[in-house]
């Protein structure tokens, strides 16, 4: 599918995330003292759902969805109303259409908040050469990847409550310490405060049972960018025998615009080739995953960036629909909102790494940046930036930006 031109002229190059193929979905602040509103992103600009709904411009399901600063409603009403609005969107904002500038909003004068509500978030170990990595690490290369690894997607249950937007400052979390050499451990902030590259796919649909990978397929909304913040020395003495718990629910950021399984369905793609035959129930009807390259850069205060790391969303081994489906298995409802992470994307090659956990090599191996400093773990004022987008034919379809700056941990936290 080639470029579909748009009356929005900044939507009709190269380089923008937010072509008319694109359409993805937001919540934007005008800062003019009206209530956020759900929007479209479309090249540089925002279409403003909320006036246009209330102007009988667009009708879904015939009641008022978009009079709320969230997606939430609006998922809730399944996949024909999804395809109803996408098609609603197209008409009015192709370049045959009215244009109608009086409904658009420069995003440079907005500020994006959580699009959605997010009802639970449960983190995935998703990526074989992260797994395969960490592994290696702590277990030596013979025993890298757990005995379950091939067979089943791992996960824990994260915290909704430490999801953020894009652009919200992330303090260095304090934690227990605890070095291979001391006896006891200490109380202190974290020293190797770190990032992790993900891919998050948000559940638009309810399920009161088990669902098969088609069936979980459908139910996703779409997906967004997310960074994972880990502090590795607070996991280091915390994970075992329950995994990660404090460590990980500093924050997770969370990139504003969602994109529609809809505007990826031509980048679809196959997951990895299996070592081990899935069971049958995890096995997949069709590809599932996606090809959609991703990098990372850091900025150090006052600095520029540098692009630390890229990779791709199909080095994943198991699909968001995989994983999805497996979370069902025990009867575990989910509802409309959740959010699943897939867990750190790297690839093969040693700057396709997606983390400075790996990048670093646990410290050992500090990586370069431009101007001169090194990093083995994030410092305060750390700006980390993660970025990703399919490439079409003569357009792209972009998350835009999932970025987060590093600040200093709180001098005590139980002062008083």
């Amino acid at each position: 599918m080639p470029l579909q031109k748009s009356w929005v002229e900044s939507a009709n190059t190269a380089e923008t995330d937010f072509p008319l193929n694109n359409l993805p979905y937001g919540v934007f602040d005008a800062g003019d003292g009206t209530m956020p509103r759900c929007g479209v992103a479309i090249g540089d600009m925002i279409f403003d759902l909320c006036k246009a709904e209330s102007n009988g411009l667009i009708e879904i399901g015939g009641a008022a969805v978009f009079d709320v600063p969230y997606w939430n409603n609006f998922m809730e009403l399944g996949s024909e109303a999804w395809a109803e609005l996408r098609r609603q969107m197209t008409d009015l904002l192709g370049e045959g259409a009215e244009p109608r500038p009086d409904y658009l909003v420069p995003q440079a004068d907005v500020t994006m908040i959580m699009p959605i509500t997010v009802a639970e978030y449960t983190d995935f170990y998703a990526g074989r050469h992260h797994a395969t990595n960490v592994g290696t690490m702590f277990r030596g290369a013979e025993n890298a990847l757990p005995p379950n690894w091939l067979s089943i997607p791992i996960g824990y249950n994260g915290r909704a409550s430490s999801v953020v937007v894009s652009g919200t400052e992330v303090r260095r979390p304090w934690g227990q310490l605890k070095g291979p050499d001391e006896a006891l451990p200490r109380f202190e902030p974290c020293k190797r405060f770190d990032l992790e590259l993900e891919f998050g796919a948000i559940v638009g649909q309810p399920s009161q049972g088990p669902v098969t990978v088609e069936e979980a397929d459908d139910m996703i909304f779409g997906y967004v960018l997310l960074n994972d913040w880990s502090a590795r020395d607070i996991q280091a003495w915390e994970y075992q025998p329950l995994g990660p718990f404090q460590a990980k629910a500093t924050a997770t950021t969370f990139s504003p615009w969602i994109v529609t399984k809809a505007a990826l369905e031509p980048f679809r793609t196959s997951t990895p080739e299996r070592e081990r035959e899935l069971l049958p129930y995890l096995q997949e009807p069709r590809a599932m995953n996606y090809d959609v390259d991703l990098e990372v850069a850091l900025a150090p205060e006052n600095r520029v960036e540098t692009v630390i790391a890229r990779t791709n969303v199909k080095e994943l081994y198991y699909s968001a629909a995989q994983q999805l489906t497996h979370h069902t298995t025990s009867g575990c409802p989910m509802q409309v909102g959740d959010l699943l992470g897939s867990g750190t994307i790297s690839g093969t090659e040693k700057d396709s790494r997606g983390s400075l956990l790996e990048l670093s090599w646990s410290g050992k191996e500090p990586i370069a940046l431009d101007g001169g400093e090194t990093r083995s773990f994030l410092e305060d004022g750390d700006t980390l930036t993660l970025r990703g987008a399919a490439q079409g034919d003569g357009y792209r379809v972009g998350f835009g930006e999932c970025a987060g700056k590093v600040i200093a941990a709180l001098a005590d936290p139980f002062a008083r």
